[in-house]
Protein backbone atom coordinates (compact mmCIF):
# COMPACT_ATOMS: atom_id res chain seq x y z
CA UNK A 1 0.00 0.00 0.00
CA UNK A 2 1.51 3.49 -1.47
CA UNK A 3 2.05 6.22 1.52
CA UNK A 4 -0.06 9.37 0.91
CA UNK A 5 2.27 12.62 0.45
CA UNK A 6 2.53 14.94 2.85
CA UNK A 7 3.01 18.73 3.26
CA UNK A 8 6.59 19.41 2.67
CA UNK A 9 8.74 22.06 1.44
CA UNK A 10 7.66 21.60 -2.51
CA UNK A 11 4.49 21.33 -1.50
CA UNK A 12 3.98 24.83 0.48
CA UNK A 13 5.27 26.37 -2.50
CA UNK A 14 2.89 24.99 -4.31
CA UNK A 15 -0.22 25.59 -2.07
CA UNK A 16 1.22 29.32 -1.45
CA UNK A 17 1.09 29.84 -5.19
CA UNK A 18 -2.37 28.39 -5.87
CA UNK A 19 -4.02 30.14 -2.69
CA UNK A 20 -2.34 33.36 -4.05
CA UNK A 21 -4.47 32.81 -7.15
CA UNK A 22 -7.68 31.76 -5.91
CA UNK A 23 -8.51 33.94 -3.61
CA UNK A 24 -6.91 37.70 -3.17
CA UNK A 25 -7.98 38.00 0.54
CA UNK A 26 -6.22 35.08 1.91
CA UNK A 27 -3.45 36.59 -0.74
CA UNK A 28 -3.27 39.67 1.61
CA UNK A 29 -2.92 37.03 4.89
CA UNK A 30 0.16 35.25 3.12
CA UNK A 31 1.70 38.15 2.45
CA UNK A 32 1.53 39.81 5.52
CA UNK A 33 2.04 36.77 7.57
CA UNK A 34 5.01 35.23 5.27
CA UNK A 35 5.77 31.56 4.80
CA UNK A 36 3.39 28.76 6.19
CA UNK A 37 5.56 26.81 8.88
CA UNK A 38 3.16 23.45 8.71
CA UNK A 39 5.23 19.96 9.11
CA UNK A 40 4.18 16.58 9.78
CA UNK A 41 4.99 15.45 13.48
CA UNK A 42 4.47 11.97 12.95
CA UNK A 43 3.54 9.43 15.58
CA UNK A 44 0.06 9.34 15.48
CA UNK A 45 0.02 7.65 18.60
CA UNK A 46 1.31 10.30 20.76
CA UNK A 47 -0.48 13.15 19.13
CA UNK A 48 -3.65 11.87 20.37
CA UNK A 49 -3.05 11.28 23.68
CA UNK A 50 -1.41 14.72 23.89
CA UNK A 51 -4.26 16.19 22.50
CA UNK A 52 -6.48 14.80 25.24
CA UNK A 53 -4.44 16.12 27.74
CA UNK A 54 -4.95 19.59 26.56
CA UNK A 55 -8.50 19.80 25.35
CA UNK A 56 -10.43 22.72 27.27
CA UNK A 57 -7.31 23.20 29.11
CA UNK A 58 -4.96 26.39 28.97
CA UNK A 59 -1.77 26.36 27.47
CA UNK A 60 0.16 26.77 30.81
CA UNK A 61 -1.95 24.17 32.66
CA UNK A 62 -1.98 21.58 30.24
CA UNK A 63 2.08 21.37 29.83
CA UNK A 64 1.60 21.03 33.63
CA UNK A 65 -0.51 18.09 33.29
CA UNK A 66 1.63 16.53 30.43
CA UNK A 67 4.53 17.22 32.71
CA UNK A 68 3.32 15.11 35.41
CA UNK A 69 1.80 12.61 33.44
CA UNK A 70 5.31 11.70 31.62
CA UNK A 71 7.11 12.30 34.95
CA UNK A 72 5.05 9.17 36.18
CA UNK A 73 6.34 6.78 33.09
CA UNK A 74 9.92 7.75 33.23
CA UNK A 75 9.81 11.26 31.34
CA UNK A 76 7.72 9.88 28.17
CA UNK A 77 4.77 8.85 27.07
CA UNK A 78 4.04 5.28 27.95
CA UNK A 79 3.56 2.89 25.05
CA UNK A 80 0.59 1.71 24.48
CA UNK A 81 -0.13 -1.55 26.27
CA UNK A 82 1.35 -0.07 29.34
CA UNK A 83 -1.06 3.05 29.09
CA UNK A 84 -3.90 0.82 28.40
CA UNK A 85 -3.59 -1.35 31.78
CA UNK A 86 -2.86 1.57 34.41
CA UNK A 87 -5.44 2.50 36.59
CA UNK A 88 -7.45 5.39 36.36
CA UNK A 89 -6.55 6.71 40.01
CA UNK A 90 -3.16 6.53 38.92
CA UNK A 91 -3.55 8.79 35.92
CA UNK A 92 -5.73 11.21 38.11
CA UNK A 93 -3.22 11.42 40.33
CA UNK A 94 -1.82 13.52 37.81
CA UNK A 95 -3.96 16.26 37.18
CA UNK A 96 -6.41 14.17 34.89
CA UNK A 97 -10.24 14.25 34.80
CA UNK A 98 -12.03 11.03 35.50
CA UNK A 99 -13.11 11.46 31.23
CA UNK A 100 -9.41 12.31 30.41
CA UNK A 101 -7.99 9.44 32.17
CA UNK A 102 -10.99 7.00 30.40
CA UNK A 103 -9.85 8.54 27.12
CA UNK A 104 -6.26 8.37 27.26
CA UNK A 105 -6.51 4.60 28.54
CA UNK A 106 -8.86 4.36 25.58
CA UNK A 107 -6.22 5.53 22.81
CA UNK A 108 -3.96 2.70 24.45
CA UNK A 109 -6.05 0.50 24.32
CA UNK A 110 -7.14 1.33 20.48
CA UNK A 111 -3.56 1.17 19.40
CA UNK A 112 -2.49 -2.03 21.32
CA UNK A 113 -5.48 -4.24 20.13
CA UNK A 114 -5.04 -2.82 16.51
CA UNK A 115 -8.24 -0.89 16.23
CA UNK A 116 -5.89 1.22 15.21
CA UNK A 117 -2.59 0.93 13.47
CA UNK A 118 0.24 3.83 13.80
CA UNK A 119 1.90 1.44 11.00
CA UNK A 120 -0.94 1.92 8.49
CA UNK A 121 -2.79 5.20 9.43
CA UNK A 122 0.00 6.77 7.43
CA UNK A 123 -1.50 5.06 3.80
CA UNK A 124 -4.62 5.24 4.81
CA UNK A 125 -6.88 8.21 3.27
CA UNK A 126 -8.59 10.96 4.89
CA UNK A 127 -11.90 9.99 5.81
CA UNK A 128 -10.66 5.84 6.30
CA UNK A 129 -8.46 8.12 9.41
CA UNK A 130 -11.03 9.99 10.78
CA UNK A 131 -13.30 6.71 10.75
CA UNK A 132 -10.50 4.73 12.27
CA UNK A 133 -9.73 7.13 15.49
CA UNK A 134 -13.30 9.00 16.06
CA UNK A 135 -13.96 4.91 17.27
CA UNK A 136 -11.69 6.02 20.50
CA UNK A 137 -13.63 7.62 23.41
CA UNK A 138 -12.94 11.04 23.39
CA UNK A 139 -11.45 11.49 20.26
CA UNK A 140 -13.93 13.59 17.51
CA UNK A 141 -14.26 15.24 14.94
CA UNK A 142 -11.93 17.86 15.85
CA UNK A 143 -9.51 16.05 17.00
CA UNK A 144 -9.05 13.43 13.89
CA UNK A 145 -9.24 17.15 11.82
CA UNK A 146 -5.59 18.12 14.15
CA UNK A 147 -4.52 14.68 14.29
CA UNK A 148 -4.44 14.77 9.92
CA UNK A 149 -3.00 18.07 9.89
CA UNK A 150 -0.79 18.56 12.78
CA UNK A 151 0.44 15.18 12.64
CA UNK A 152 0.55 13.50 9.30
CA UNK A 153 0.58 16.68 7.16
CA UNK A 154 -1.93 15.91 4.78
CA UNK A 155 -2.53 19.14 2.47
CA UNK A 156 -6.09 18.97 2.04
CA UNK A 157 -7.90 19.08 5.58
CA UNK A 158 -11.01 21.78 6.72
CA UNK A 159 -11.48 21.37 9.98
CA UNK A 160 -15.17 22.93 9.60
CA UNK A 161 -15.66 22.26 13.61
CA UNK A 162 -12.63 24.52 14.91
CA UNK A 163 -13.74 27.78 16.37
CA UNK A 164 -10.21 29.70 15.04
CA UNK A 165 -10.43 28.69 11.51
CA UNK A 166 -14.22 29.78 11.51
CA UNK A 167 -13.61 33.18 13.19
CA UNK A 168 -11.00 33.99 10.95
CA UNK A 169 -13.03 33.22 7.89
CA UNK A 170 -15.57 36.25 9.80
CA UNK A 171 -13.28 38.90 9.54
CA UNK A 172 -11.07 37.92 6.53
CA UNK A 173 -14.44 37.78 4.61
CA UNK A 174 -16.49 40.60 6.34
CA UNK A 175 -19.19 37.84 7.46
CA UNK A 176 -21.95 38.64 10.14
CA UNK A 177 -22.08 35.62 11.79
CA UNK A 178 -19.54 33.03 12.29
CA UNK A 179 -19.96 30.28 8.80
CA UNK A 180 -21.41 27.36 9.27
CA UNK A 181 -19.98 24.15 8.47
CA UNK A 182 -21.52 23.90 4.90
CA UNK A 183 -20.97 27.68 4.34
CA UNK A 184 -17.47 27.54 5.29
CA UNK A 185 -16.58 24.19 2.81
CA UNK A 186 -18.04 26.67 0.24
CA UNK A 187 -15.85 29.22 0.40
CA UNK A 188 -12.75 27.31 0.53
CA UNK A 189 -13.66 25.12 -1.78
CA UNK A 190 -11.09 26.98 -4.60
CA UNK A 191 -8.36 26.36 -1.93
CA UNK A 192 -8.47 22.57 -2.49
CA UNK A 193 -6.09 20.16 -2.76
CA UNK A 194 -4.50 22.86 -0.40
CA UNK A 195 -7.37 23.77 2.38
CA UNK A 196 -4.82 22.93 5.22
CA UNK A 197 -2.67 25.36 4.54
CA UNK A 198 -5.65 28.00 3.97
CA UNK A 199 -6.80 27.17 7.12
CA UNK A 200 -3.66 27.54 8.70
CA UNK A 201 -3.92 31.29 7.07
CA UNK A 202 -6.94 31.65 8.69
CA UNK A 203 -5.76 31.12 12.19
CA UNK A 204 -2.99 33.77 11.14
CA UNK A 205 -5.76 36.18 10.26
CA UNK A 206 -6.78 36.51 13.31
CA UNK A 207 -3.60 37.79 14.61
CA UNK A 208 -2.33 40.00 12.32
CA UNK A 209 -4.20 43.41 10.29
CA UNK A 210 -5.43 42.69 7.33
CA UNK A 211 -6.26 45.41 4.79
CA UNK A 212 -9.59 45.94 2.93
Amino acid sequence: MARIEALDAERLVLALAHLRRVDARLARVIDAHGPCTLAPRGDPYRYLVRSILYQQLAGKAAATIERRFKAGFAGRIPAPDVLAVQRATKLRKFGLSRQKAAAVKAVGAAFANGLVSARRIPHLADDAIVTAVTQIRGVGEWTAHMLLMFSLGRPDVLPVGDYGVRKGAQKLYGLRDLPKPDALAQLAEPWRPFRTVGSWYLWRALEIATPE
